[in-house]
């Protein structure tokens, strides 16, 4: 009797599971959380929602753990820019599937990572086009702008060579030949799935010397994160193109009526690590209040700078100007322009004023400040052929720094941002 009683409550047990396993609104919660299906994709598909979750399951199973964050940032990305970069929207491509990658492995004859394989099976990257969706920079002589593979450009570009063996590229710029690699082992002093921007030694008599500057420890991390600065306003978007900016809150200075507020920007590919000479661009924007009297119109005279690198060196310059213009300000009307500095250390800082006169009152000469700005180079790593290498073969002078930054400021409307080509010269 006890056998049959427990054989019955077996049955209704497995009854039951089988009912609970079959509750529709149990597998909605489950679409919603790791695959994101909408109401209106479930209505579009005509499907229960435990058939669209297994379906899908059975498609993209073994990303259960990253679809949600990187379809996510696809998202967002594909709607913040469609609404103000609709060109670069366009020049995404479709998704690839399981057996595409599976062929890339096969070529390379290295494991992709899973969040990397996933962020395919939603966008295969972009076509090689101006702008780049990882963002751009412009001075006036020198233009980048890196577009993001598709997965069979980064496998033709796949390294096996001393100094990058087993590194994919992920972004590539077909003005500078700039990109960022992801290595896909830890080899040559660099960690697995680690994401860099190569940096050649050039005091190094060995080729394979190739210092690194880190851009990401994951795919995820560095994907996700470069959206979230997107789709938030932390990178301006100028011209269709998105500008790799880093803008400090607390970076803004307010002189009477006027406000002036400092952008920066390291830029990898005009820096090295041997000798040490890192390349900075700053953007600055001064504003007039809308609210201000029309008498308080005025026109900058001369700029002067108090630069200071981490070893505590100071520097000061003054000079006529910026940009060679002589910008008038008057309520509500805003003036940006763009320059760079180097610095022989890997961070410093910038400070100082401009000097301008009334325009209705010419004898009247007053300053602004231009408020204090850091500059740090990211996170590096030095090639494992130097650390291996007598290092007596090597001379490090580190007594360069910047001068007249304005020497090679070039003004940049917002919306007048051309691209040009070449170096940014070397500051003496």
């Amino acid at each position: 009797m006890e056998a049959k009683h427990l054989t019955m409550g077996c049955c209704y047990l497995s009854r039951r599971l089988n009912q609970l396993s079959s509750h529709d609104p149990l597998w909605k919660r489950h679409c919603k959380k790791y695959w994101l299906i909408s109401d209106e994709e479930k209505i579009r598909r005509n499907q229960s929602w435990k058939a669209i979750f297994v379906s899908t399951y059975s498609d993209l199973g073994r990303y259960i753990q990253y679809y949600a964050t990187l379809k996510k940032a696809w998202d967002d990305l594909e709607k913040y820019l469609g609404q103000r970069c609709p060109r670069m929207i366009g020049s995404l491509k479709e998704s690839v599937q399981e057996e595409d990658l599976d062929a890339v492995e096969a070529q390379i004859g290295c494991k992709l990572p899973d969040d990397y394989r996933c962020s395919f099976r939603i966008h295969n990257g972009q076509k090689l086009v101006v702008p780049g969706l990882m963002g751009s920079m412009a001075l006036s002589n020198h233009y980048r702008s890196e577009d993001l593979l598709d997965i069979d450009t980064a496998a033709g570009g796949f390294q096996q060579r001393l100094g990058l063996k087993q590194c994919l590229p992920l972004t590539f710029c077909i003005h500078t030949g700039l990109s960022q690699y992801m290595a896909l082992e830890s080899v040559e002093g660099r960690n697995k799935y680690e994401i860099f921007y190569q940096c050649p030694d050039q005091m190094a008599r060995n080729p394979s010397a190739i210092d690194m500057f880190i851009t990401g420890t994951s795919y995820l991390e560095w994907f996700t994160s470069y959206v979230n600065k997107v789709v938030t306003g932390g990178y301006p978007i100028i011209r269709d193109q998105i500008f790799r900016y880093v803008h400090d809150k607390e970076c803004v200075a307010t002189t009477g009526d006027i406000t002036v507020s400092v952008s920066t920007s390291f830029l990898p590919e005009l820096s090295s690590v041997h000798p040490p000479h890192y390349f900075f661009t700053y953007r600055i924007r001064i504003e007039m209040s809308k609210d201000a009297l029309p008498e308080k119109a005025c026109q900058l005279d001369s700029r002067y700078w108090r630069i200071t690198n981490a070893k505590g060196d100071v520097e000061e310059v003054q000079g006529p100007g910026v940009v060679g213009e002589f910008p008038i300000i008057s309520p509500g009307r805003v003036y940006e322009y763009t320059s760079c500095t180097t610095f022989s250390t890997t961070s410093g800082y910038m400070e100082g004023y401009y000097t301008f006169h009334c325009l209705y009152y010419k004898e009247k000469f007053f300053n602004v400040t231009i408020p204090r700005f850091h500059m740090v180079c990211p996170t590096f790593k030095v090639s494992t052929a130097r650390m291996e290498t007598n290092h007596n073969e090597y001379a490090v002078d580190e007594d360069e720094d910047s001068t007249d930054t304005d020497e090679y400021e070039d003004r940049r409307r917002v919306m007048d941002i051309p691209a040009p080509s070449g170096r940014c010269p070397h500051h003496t």
